[in-house]
């Protein structure tokens, strides 16, 4: 749909195409509201796709006294579990306990029985050293006295993206990626003005309601100053590794030997993750978030802490990645894990913004500026908040040629679409991957890709799984995808070294980007 195409005025214009517009223009959508997203960049373009793709339940929230906060966060993973499995899906967490360590298993067995309390189910185990090897071979028994484990759940973050978009799409919200809002305006007695541009030019729009949820870009559309309030840009970032280094079948909570921040180390689309980092990103916010040497080093230590015989090296990194958290602060004299991950929300007259908060509490927030926004509207009835979020997938009879992890997480990732997935090319893996060739084909056609980096780096993860950013890959892509891209000959070189140059620069290591 061209800009010349959308209604001149809406209900809603959400600002921000990652997870928490996107919640945004679901629940507003559910609402009856005429809803457009726009994003300037491709869907989960920043922080969404960036994440330590864990869905927590707030145990943070609960051993720092927020019971309240704790509580939410532990009702939407409760919900995403039940709604979307092979998507949300849950995940193992341990955490040993070293001889003077903290805390001890006593204290965080309290915690944990509390958090077991606010979820009605019973996950926390006390485990004993030897168990704890079969689940994470070579950890280090140093000092170790015990371990606690407890669970949470883990996701692909730009597919639940683009689920939840699929969603407001469903219910009549127009969304659009590569689509910037220029001017945000306010005329006197008239609605919000919205100017929005791509590729082929500019549309202005009116709105009753403007959401900004852009993130740690949130103060670029504000009209005016917060007080002492303001967006504090943390980054953190992850190291991905081949599963057989480092064949943990858990997550592993531990502090790190530095800070004593939580580091984690744990299974994700059959590699490893190592992460996260936690400090100020001071660079500019237009450029691709990296990887700095000073935090490998400092994943490097965790990973030399827990597993000392493991030796791992740079050269068997498959790629990093780093995202920039929009915490909200009051100032920066605090350390930045010490800053609250609680969302906040202002409004200027009908102009919202909001920033801060979780994955896992994207509804909560979306129905929080909703009902700020309330007052725009004659009546706002949101949709009942245990009405399920996303539609189930068909009941459609597993191929044998598909092994059941596979067509559960199929299931999760494309829900209703599944049957137009099976259908849209060969139901064969792509080589050293779980990915079939015909989600490859049915993303190419549908799902909005303008660049090759929106395909291997959100659209699928094959950019950050396979060696070299899936460069070996590029040729077979070029030939099977060509059809359903539409791309020329020019473009796909183009598109080709584009794709090549980013991976380099902002998924890969600093000192080997530009020679790898």
């Amino acid at each position: 749909m061209s800009l010349a195409n959308l209604a001149p005025h809406h209900d809603v214009i959400v600002i921000g195409g990652g997870i928490t517009g996107a919640g945004i223009a679901r629940e507003a959508a559910a609402a009856g509201l005429d809803t457009l997203l726009v994003e300037q960049r491709d869907y989960a373009w920043g922080t969404s796709s960036r994440s330590s793709k864990m869905v927590h339940g707030g145990l943070r929230y609960l051993a720092g006294g927020h019971l309240g906060l704790a509580r939410n966060a532990v009702r939407e993973r409760q919900r995403l579990l039940a709604q979307v499995p092979g998507l949300v899906d849950r995940m193992r967490y341990v955490m040993p306990h070293y001889r003077k360590g903290f805390p001890c298993p006593r204290l965080f067995q309290k915690v944990l029985w509390l958090y077991d309390l606010l979820a009605g189910e019973h996950h926390r185990q006390r485990i004993d050293p030897i168990e704890m090897l079969q689940w994470l071979p070579g950890l280090s028994t140093d000092g170790l006295k015990a371990a606690s484990g407890f669970s949470d759940a883990v996701t692909d973050d730009a597919r639940l993206v683009l689920r939840v978009l699929d969603e407001a799409r469903a219910l009549g919200a127009v969304t659009r990626n590569y689509t910037r809002a220029v001017r945000v305006t306010k005329p006197d007695d008239a609605p919000w003005s919205v100017t929005i541009a791509d590729n082929a030019g500019e549309s202005t729009l009116s709105a009753s309601l403007v959401v900004n949820a852009t993130g740690a870009w949130a103060e670029d559309l504000w009209r005016q100053g917060h007080g002492r309030e303001h967006i504090r840009p943390l980054r953190g970032s992850h190291l991905l590794l081949p599963f057989e280094r480092l064949p943990v079948s858990v997550s592993l909570t531990l502090p790190h030997p530095d800070d004593k921040r939580p580091v984690f180390i744990f299974p994700w689309l059959g590699r490893t993750v190592v992460g996260t980092t936690d400090l100020d990103h001071d660079d500019d916010l237009a450029q691709e978030p990296r990887i700095t040497q000073p935090e490998i080093a400092y994943l490097f230590r965790a990973i030399e802490r827990a597993f000392p015989a493991a030796r791992i090296t740079r050269d068997e990194i498959l790629s990093t990645w780093a995202g920039v958290r929009p915490v909200v602060t009051r100032n920066n004299r605090r350390s930045p894990s010490a800053e609250s991950r609680e969302h906040v929300i202002w409004d200027e007259g009908g102009l919202i913004s909001v920033a801060g908060g979780k994955l896992t509490t994207f509804r909560s927030i979306a129905r929080d500026v909703l009902l700020i926004g309330s007052p725009r509207f004659r009546e706002l009835v949101l949709q009942d908040e245990d009405a399920p979020i996303f539609r189930p997938p068909p009941s459609t009879e597993r191929p044998r040629s598909i092994p059941h992890l596979t067509w559960r997480r199929l299931q999760g990732h494309y829900g209703p679409s599944l049957g137009d997935v099976l259908v849209a090319g060969p139901l064969e893996e792509v080589p050293g991957t779980s990915y079939l060739w015909a989600e490859l084909h049915w993303t190419a056609r549908q799902e909005s890709v303008v660049h090759l980096d929106d395909l291997l780096l959100r659209r699928t993860r094959l950019g950050l799984i396979l060696p070299d950013g899936a460069r070996a890959l590029l040729p077979t892509l070029r030939q099977r995808l060509s059809a359903d891209l539409g791309w020329s000959v020019d473009t796909w070189q183009a598109e080709i070294e584009r794709y090549l140059h980013l991976w380099r620069t902002s998924y890969y290591l600093p000192g080997e980007r530009e020679t790898a």
